[in-house]
């Protein structure tokens, strides 16, 4: 009964939204999961479900269409004010089709494709992206502008984007090495990051070496793993859970034979900055480069 009473009530909000008017313009577009999408011309309320796509709006200049983003859409700090619907991995269908979009923007790595489904079902069209890069984010960036109907604003940032990234690849061309990274994400067990993932290949632009790459995503490992793998430079990210990842920090600084204790390369970072798909990944590239290669900025 309540799963009757709950579709009952979506089919409700639903039609009311309907009944406000399907837009009298709209275009056909193919998504980057291959899908075609038929999309409004002019969006005018759209719905968040990732906080990376809740940062490129922001940074369109687009936000006053947003009316509704996810529970972590915390950046910028006016993205927090916003209606929320759920967690992006835990979407409330329920809260979507009740602020009445007229588009939604779903993210392929961590939105149930079921949800997408349903909106579909219920007459709101959903365009899927899927960046894997930080080329990707930058097309990522220029479609929604288009969506959008920002795509001067679009093209300034991804410019913008590109110059920079071509510049940490200048600077690592001067560098004499590449220093051997371990980058922790996880405390317990200890989980780092494999080739398939933003971070890994943020390192490996910014000119060091991934001590983790491999097939597995996240992949574990044990204390004595770690100290054998003998990280020049240990990153450690830090969340909501600071506190806990100083203590991390404290802990591997007791072990004055690993290289990264012995040079003071024990360092944390602010882990949005590396694992959003959003415009602050090249922020992160360039404090990596900053971190893993200190001797090119001081040569300056």
């Amino acid at each position: 009964m309540k799963y009757i009473f709950i579709n009952i009530i979506l089919l409700f909000i639903s039609g009311l939204f309907l009944s406000a008017g399907t837009p009298l313009s709209a275009k056909t577009v193919v998504d980057q999961l291959g899908r075609k999408v038929s999309l409004p011309d002019d969006p005018q309320r759209v719905v968040s479900l990732a906080p990376s796509i809740t940062e490129i709006i922001f940074a369109l200049g687009r936000e006053h269409l947003l009316k509704g983003v996810t529970r972590f859409s915390d950046f910028p700090p006016e993205a927090a004010k916003l209606p929320k619907v759920g967690s992006y991995v835990r979407l409330d269908l329920e809260k979507i089709v009740a602020l009445r979009p007229d588009l939604c923007f779903a993210i392929k790595d961590g939105n149930p494709g079921e949800i997408a489904t349903r909106l579909e079902s219920l007459g709101i069209p959903v365009y899927a992206v899927d960046p894997k890069n930080l080329e990707s984010v930058m097309e990522t960036f220029l479609e929604i502008g288009r969506i959008l109907n920002a795509t001067n604003e679009a093209k300034d940032i991804v410019g913008n984007m590109s110059c920079r990234i071509t510049r940490v690849k200048s600077l690592v061309a001067n560098a004499s090495g590449r220093p051997r990274v371990f980058f922790q994400i996880g405390l317990s067990p200890i989980v780092s990051v494999g080739t398939q993932t933003f971070i890994h290949k943020l390192i490996v632009l910014a000119g060091g070496k991934n001590l983790s790459e491999g097939p597995a995503q996240y992949p574990r490992f044990s204390r004595e793993q770690v100290l054998a793998l003998s990280p020049e430079v240990f990153i450690i990210t830090s969340m909501a859970r600071g506190a806990s990842f100083e203590r991390v920090k404290m802990e591997w600084s007791k072990w004055p034979d690993l290289p990264a204790v012995r040079n003071n390369r024990i360092l944390l970072v602010d882990s949005d900055l590396f694992d959003r798909p959003s415009p602050r990944l090249v922020d992160g590239l360039e404090l990596l480069l900053k971190l893993i290669h200190p001797e090119l900025f001081e040569r300056k």
